[in-house]
């Protein structure tokens, strides 16, 4: 299984770095994990409607040229649905089963994610109705990769 993760933005704190650094470390066992960030589109403060809606579109072309026919994308949204940790190890290891051994994760920007974004996805997943930082979704959902192929292998991490 291969692994993309594109996400908005280049992640400068250090903490982050290091704690992605490590999952990504970890999972070397367990699957191919790329990371790949596009650059995040400047913008004022206090936005319109329409300028916010172009901010996203800018930066969904930048993630979408990052993402193979082929490949089964999963976008960060808060409207996504909300598995548990259970649930999603089972789909990634279903994925796997099914033969889409190519998966993508994406992760928007500040202001999410463009609707021809959300249309190329194959499913919308939510780590809840709390709003994160989407540097340090980036963190969390490394873990819960992990976290996912520690379940698959019967390792007693999740616990």
């Amino acid at each position: 299984m291969n692994i993309k993760i594109v996400s908005v933005g280049k992640l400068k704190e250090k903490y982050l770095i290091q704690g992605i650094n490590e999952y990504v470390k970890r999972l070397q066992v367990y699957t191919k994990i790329e990371r790949i960030e596009v650059s995040d589109e400047k913008a004022p403060e206090n936005l319109s409607k329409a300028q916010m809606r172009q901010v996203k579109e800018k930066e969904g072309e930048r993630i979408l040229s990052k993402i193979k026919e082929h490949e089964y994308v999963y976008a960060l949204a808060i409207e996504g649905n909300n598995p548990t940790s259970e649930a999603f190890a089972k789909e990634i290891e279903q994925l796997g089963i099914q033969g889409k051994s190519q998966i993508v994760f994406v992760i928007g920007g500040s202001l999410g994610l463009s609707e021809a974004v959300m249309k190329r996805s194959d499913r919308q997943i939510s780590f809840g109705n709390m709003t994160y930082p989407h540097q340090l979704m980036r963190l969390i959902l490394a873990e819960q990769i992990y976290r996912a192929f520690r379940i698959n292998s019967g390792a007693p991490y999740h616990k």
